[in-house]
């Protein structure tokens, strides 16, 4: 029996596991190889020794693509969620023996003040922590995702409040108002006010991608049949519309400058004006404390006149 639970840990190593999910990712045993830089049979070893060790199949090969059996998808997911676990338990060791977080992950929606973030970034910085920063931009539903699955450490932006996980705290940002806008050579920018939303039927609108990576996500100030063109963020969202690709919703502080120089026209919407409650959140960490990074992007937070440049500072052009 011991022989068998050495076996068994000798093929699962984080890097067999990371092999099975690239396999998934490619479809085949032959483009994962292509994208390692190895040989087919190499790889193909490897899977055969993982197998051949918990006795199962991980792939069904009987097609030309690599689809992973159901013990297969078990597997990649117990093994991600161990390595997730692994990844805090070193995080916890680093903390505790210096109380600065190895690295800390911001989760930013797309439609917060690169501006004022970069400022908060640069006098994090300016402290020289030993802590590495990263930021994920994110939209919707994703940037709560972020948090909660464990690849972000604190979320900026959450457009609805967490109620279902207990180990996540969140506070107010901030309210953030949106205006309806579209080129000044847009049909709609002539159009007799208010806009109803059978006059937008016909036009195509630009919308910003859920990024949650399970499930199909939120959206936003769509009809149900209309045209859509989607893009992965605000600022994406901004220059689709500056160019008249399409009609949309935009963070009153974002479209402002360009009303204000005319490149968009803002319509006046039979609709209610759109305000969305923001939040920020972040997990707790039980009976021990935050790290010092982490404790130090609260503090910054709890300020207003933060919260409020976040949602109010136009964006770097």
């Amino acid at each position: 029996m011991p022989l068998i639970n050495h076996r068994v840990r000798d093929a699962l190593t984080p890097e067999t596991i990371e092999l099975v999910g690239l396999v998934d990712r490619c479809g085949s045993m032959a483009a994962a190889a292509r994208e390692l830089g190895v040989v087919p049979s190499a790889l193909t070893y490897r899977i055969r020794q993982a197998e051949d060790a918990l006795d199962v199949l991980l792939f069904d090969r009987s097609s030309r693509q690599a689809r992973l059996t159901e013990a297969g998808k078990e597997l990649l997911r117990e093994g991600n969620r161990l390595m997730l676990e692994l990844d805090a338990v070193a995080n916890r060791v680093k903390r505790v023996a210096t109380g600065w977080e190895p690295q800390l992950t911001l989760a930013v929606d797309s439609v917060i003040s690169r501006t004022t973030l970069l400022e908060l970034c640069e006098a994090f910085f300016a402290m020289s922590p030993p802590t590495r920063l990263r930021i994920r931009e994110e939209a919707l539903s994703g940037t709560l995702e972020a948090l909660t699955s464990g690849r972000a450490d604190l979320a900026i932006g959450i457009p609805l409040e967490p109620t279902l996980n207990k180990s996540v705290q969140s506070k107010p940002l901030g309210n953030l108002q949106f205006v309806y806008a579209v080129a000044p050579h847009h049909p709609l920018a002539s159009a007799p006010e208010p806009i109803t939303d059978a006059d937008l039927m016909p036009h195509r609108a630009v919308a910003v991608a859920d990024s949650v990576q399970r499930g199909s996500g939120i959206t936003s100030g769509l009809l149900g049949g209309q045209d859509v063109f989607t893009v992965p963020g605000m600022q994406e969202k901004l220059d689709a519309q500056l160019r008249g690709i399409g009609g949309g919703f935009l963070p009153e502080y974002l479209a402002r400058p360009h009303i204000a120089t005319g490149r968009l026209v803002e319509k006046q919407m039979q609709r209610p004006t759109r305000v969305i409650a923001m939040r920020y959140a972040w997990r707790c960490t039980g009976a021990q404390s935050e790290g010092r990074a982490l404790q130090w992007w609260l503090q910054q937070l709890a300020q207003p006149a933060t919260r409020q440049a976040l949602l109010e500072r136009a964006h770097s052009l």
